[in-house]
């Protein structure tokens, strides 16, 4: 790659770029700033006033990503290995074993909560697990710091939970946090913005580009629940030369396969797991089992031993059925004349789907 386009491209990207083989041979890669239905639109340089607009054919393409486009600037031809992924599994029910990356190529993940809402820990626990898993570095903002009633104690509540993760208390109001949130874009990085409705992440993004470009809107009365005011993810300059993507709110935080993140958002419990006297314990009525001695104690909060445990057994469904349906692939693809078995081919969606294996909604 020749030149820096100051759209955020970093010696790790280099790395991945040289080791595709002959740079040369695939051109001057631009960035993803928006996908509309099959259409990518490519920035070439950090104030390209003529993006590029081209077809995904063939192509899993993000916000954010890397990618070079062929000879007529017509479509994605190559994408450049990601060097993060925020990726859950598809909410609606016709891709239950399919991917969703909501960001690529992402240095900072900002995991958004509102403090005018009760803090809640089982989705904060899903979205770090996610964040771990993605490469990126996750980092707890809490909004709405100008209407809330005590935020001190929902930020340790959070704290608590987020194991050494910073968790920041921000206004996109008064701009109160907002600089601090601000230097995590610095030296060209790319930051995320990734939580529900009605969080105030629009605010906040429209604070931290210094312009209202976000558009904006209230919660209801009754639960809080905001309204869809992002409905695309967006690639977007900072003032001081970092990126912002901002995404979508989404409601249900679903895993995909995982790397170490459940590991790394669970230490704690790890952490005890390790002083079992059986390294196959269960963490139920066995002898010498630490993890129960600290719930006894108080020292441990035994909901996040079910948390765990619930993820866990979401992480080993979702890993069957991606198997399941690999299997069922590799079948369809046999020689004619070879012995398949079609016993699973024809219910492939006709799964009983309990609460491990589906969306939560939280």
């Amino acid at each position: 790659m020749s030149g820096d386009p100051g759209l955020g491209w970093n010696a790790r990207l280099a790395e991945s770029w040289v080791q595709a083989g002959s740079p040369a041979a695939h051109g001057t890669p631009g960035r993803v700033a928006v996908i509309d239905r099959g259409w990518s639109t490519v920035l070439r340089n950090a104030h390209d006033a003529a993006p590029l607009r081209v077809r995904n054919i063939g192509a899993d393409v993000a916000v954010g990503d890397w990618v070079v486009v062929d000879d007529n600037a017509e479509r994605v031809e190559h994408i450049v290995d990601r060097t993060s992924a925020f990726v859950r599994r598809a909410s609606h029910e016709g891709d239950r074993a399919e991917a969703d990356v909501l960001a690529a190529n992402v240095d900072v993940v900002f995991l958004v909560h509102a403090l005018t809402a009760p803090p809640n820990r089982g989705r904060l626990e899903r979205e770090l697990v996610l964040a771990f898993d993605s490469g990126a570095d996750p980092v707890v903002v809490l909004t709405k710091a100008d209407v809330a009633d005590d935020a001190e104690r929902t930020r340790v509540a959070l704290a608590e939970i987020a194991l050494g993760v910073p968790v920041l208390v921000a206004s996109g109001v008064t701009g109160d946090g907002v600089a601090d949130i601000a230097t995590l874009g610095d030296g060209g990085r790319t930051v995320a913005l990734l939580g529900a409705s009605g969080v105030g992440k629009s605010t906040l993004v429209n604070a931290l580009l210094g312009s209202d470009v976000m558009a904006t809107a209230g919660v209801r009365e009754g639960d809080q629940r905001g309204r869809h005011t992002t409905v695309a993810s967006r690639l977007l300059p900072l003032p001081a030369g970092g990126w912002l993507i901002d995404t979508p709110g989404f409601r249900a935080v679903s895993l995909w396969l995982s790397g170490r993140g459940i590991e790394r958002a669970f230490a704690d419990v790890f952490d005890l797991m390790d002083h079992c006297r059986f390294r196959d314990c269960k963490h139920d009525r066995e002898p010498g089992c630490a993890v129960r001695a600290a719930i006894d104690e108080g020292t441990l909060d035994a909901r996040r031993l079910t948390s765990l445990e619930t993820l866990v057994a979401e992480e080993a469904a979702v890993e069957a059925e991606q198997e399941r349906r690999e299997r069922i692939a590799d079948r369809r693809r046999a020689p004619r004349g070879g012995v398949t078995d079609d016993s699973d081919i024809d219910d492939v969606d006709d799964d009983d789907h309990d609460a491990t294996s589906g969306p939560v909604d939280l």
